[in-house]
């Protein structure tokens, strides 16, 4: 499981993080959890979020774009993307990851990659936070961009980055 050795959660204080996720509509049982997972996470950091759903993961890029450039201070990304009999996989799995990081470079600001890239809808149950789940990925995107979002706010207002936990 991709869990094993994941790093110890930094000590976030979010208020003020404006947070939009953007979930994608393919397999709703997973995404759900997922959205689930990252709605809880930005509640207990203390960030405010909106949601918006798109169609799938393709799309997940330019509205993640257009939410940084109407004002947001992070976005989370939530996606799945279950592997197929055609190439289809990996043409949608490569430009929501492209899209995505390019996003963040173009805006200077981050997003929480929650896009789970699967071989079978299993691994996405086992993997979306939902009652028997092994790991929460939604609540690991929306902790990875608010803590983000906190550091280069910390970076713009101090001109240094405040190290937590070291």
């Amino acid at each position: 499981m991709s869990g094993a050795g994941a790093p110890t959660e930094l000590d976030v204080d979010g208020s003020g993080v404006r947070v939009t996720i953007v979930a994608g509509t393919w397999h709703e049982t997973i995404t759900d959890g997922l959205l689930a997972g990252a709605l809880a996470t930005v509640e207990r950091l203390g960030a405010t979020a909106t949601v918006v759903r798109v169609p799938g993961s393709f799309e997940l890029p330019v509205v993640a774009k257009a939410a940084l450039e109407a004002g947001a201070d992070a976005v989370v990304a939530l996606g799945v993307i279950i592997r197929g009999g055609t190439p289809h996989f990996e043409y949608v799995s490569d430009a929501a990851t492209s899209g995505l990081l390019r996003v963040t470079l173009d805006t200077g600001k981050p997003v929480g990659f929650g896009v789970l890239t699967l071989d079978d809808e299993q691994q996405g149950l086992d993997r979306a936070g939902l009652p028997g789940s092994k790991e929460d990925k939604g609540a690991e995107a929306a902790h990875a961009a608010i803590a983000t979002a906190v550091q280069l706010r910390d970076i713009a207002r101090a001109g240094t980055a405040r190290v937590a936990g070291f």
